[in-house]
């Protein structure tokens, strides 16, 4: 595992099948970026504020990008995406929504908080994997972020 002060790509996803499968596709991709995986809202917040559990990690580390489900448990997706587009310190960071949600209301709120894209996640495995690894090739690769 990476140190958590060189994570670049966090994933927040609740289902440890697709997070699995997440992280196995940007590696075979020869994504090479560190990715660290958390499995609700609450750590992902702890996380990225570098508070709680997370408290000792470097909030000076760039993320350079969030994918973010939004069907979490203690803390919802919306509600990390609020807390990370409203803050000074991480607004810039690239924040794509990858869930199974396809419901208009989902995609427009997301929007509105800040989302950099909305991408449903395909049902079956092929699907998924090759969706994976083009957000992970366009993001991690074509992008060019702000700094």
């Amino acid at each position: 595992m990476e140190s958590l002060d060189s994570v670049e790509v966090l994933l927040v996803e609740d289902n440890p099948l697709d997070a699995e499968l997440t992280v196995r596709t940007l590696k075979k991709r020869n994504m090479l970026n560190p990715i660290f995986t958390v499995a609700d809202g609450a750590e992902a917040l702890d996380f990225i504020f570098c508070r709680g559990a997370y408290a000792e990690r470097a909030c000076t580390s760039h993320l350079k990008l969030i994918l973010l489900d939004l069907k979490l448990p203690k803390v919802n997706g919306f509600e990390v995406l609020k807390a990370v587009k409203s803050d000074e310190r991480t607004r810039k960071i690239p924040v794509v929504i990858l869930t199974s949600s396809r419901e208009d209301p989902d995609i427009k709120v997301a929007y509105e908080l800040g989302a950099n894209s909305y991408v449903v996640k395909p049902v079956n495995f092929e699907s998924l994997s090759e969706c994976v690894s083009n957000l992970g090739l366009y993001w991690l690769m074509v992008n060019q972020p702000t700094r």
